[in-house]
């Protein structure tokens, strides 16, 4: 099984400056299959430049009806059934994903619904897909119907709290997961309404207690502050491996042992044609100074997951 982070931006205003890209994250070989998680703006271009064919795809999750989760479904969508020739795969979200609730949504376009499987998830909705099962788990979010989810396969389970904040009884909704992933918008104390900051994800692990924690969607105070000390800092407070994704990280889990999956940075496909059009100096400095922040982040991400 592969994890794979195609944006790791969150929020409207990283999503509308791209500080980070938005694209969601895509898990391969979950079963043999392949699901892409809250394709936001950028999620079919991200695919590609980070070199996974959107034309493999199983399945499409959209958590609920906020732009920077569900701009690109619809395009992966016809992805997944080459082009809505072929039907295919399978479609989970929330009810304001497919049918709309009050302000929300719809997202995905009855032509949209027609060739894939339709699943709308709420908290402790189960669905068993070959032999894989599947459940809903509450949220706490702007919109009312979001929902995030826990996999399982063969005893590993794998769970995405999608946006939410920290309430009584969340932990119940993802025990015994063995990778928790987690959008973790605000550093340190500083939680906004709807979301988790740094420290209510440091109580949600603490709680849930799995063998390694991710977390993702950040926003722009987020990454001002540098998710990278903050994920060291709720490590050093749990005693869980934990990891700030980055855009292009990739994940080959280790189901026996997932402190010991294996860390691969995926090389963006565009970059050499990019370069070889650059021709502005200015850029050019830019861009060696983009690279070298990357790769410290890179090094020091790796360092950390390899310990």
């Amino acid at each position: 099984m592969r994890i794979t982070f195609l944006g790791t931006g969150g929020g409207r205003f990283t999503t509308i400056s791209q500080r980070r890209m938005t694209g969601g994250f895509r898990i391969d070989d979950f079963n043999g299959k392949n699901y892409h998680v809250d394709p936001g703006p950028g999620g079919l271009v991200r695919s590609y430049q980070f070199g996974l064919d959107p034309k493999k795809l199983d399945g499409v999750f959209v958590s609920h009806a906020h732009t920077d989760h569900y701009v690109d479904a619809e395009v992966l969508i016809e992805s997944m059934t080459r082009g809505m020739t072929k039907e295919h795969g399978i479609i989970m979200g929330s009810r304001s994903v497919f049918e709309g609730f009050k302000q929300w949504g719809p997202c995905v376009s009855k032509y949209h619904k027609t060739n894939s499987e339709n699943l709308i998830l709420g908290p402790n909705k189960t669905k068993v897909l070959d032999n894989m099962t599947i459940k809903g788990t509450k949220t706490v979010h702007g919109d009312p119907t979001c929902v995030g989810f826990q996999m399982e396969h063969d005893g590993f389970k794998l769970s995405y709290t999608a946006d939410t904040k920290l309430f009584d009884k969340l932990s119940d909704y993802h025990k015994g997961a063995n990778i928790l992933i987690a959008s973790v918008i605000r550093p340190g104390s500083s939680a906004i309404k709807g979301h988790m900051c740094s420290n209510n994800f440091a109580e949600l692990i603490n709680e849930v207690k799995p063998d390694l924690a991710i977390m993702t969607h950040f926003g722009l105070k987020m990454l001002n502050m540098n998710p990278v000390v903050e994920a060291k800092q709720i490590s050093s407070k749990t005693g869980v491996k934990t990891i700030a994704a980055f855009d292009g990280m990739s994940l080959e889990i280790n189901t026996s042992n997932p402190t010991k999956s294996k860390f691969i940075s995926l090389k963006d496909n565009n970059a050499r044609q990019f370069i070889q059009q650059e021709n502005n100096s200015f850029q050019k400095v830019i861009s060696r100074q983009e690279n070298n922040a990357d790769k410290k982040l890179i090094s020091y991400t790796r360092d950390f997951i390899e310990r």
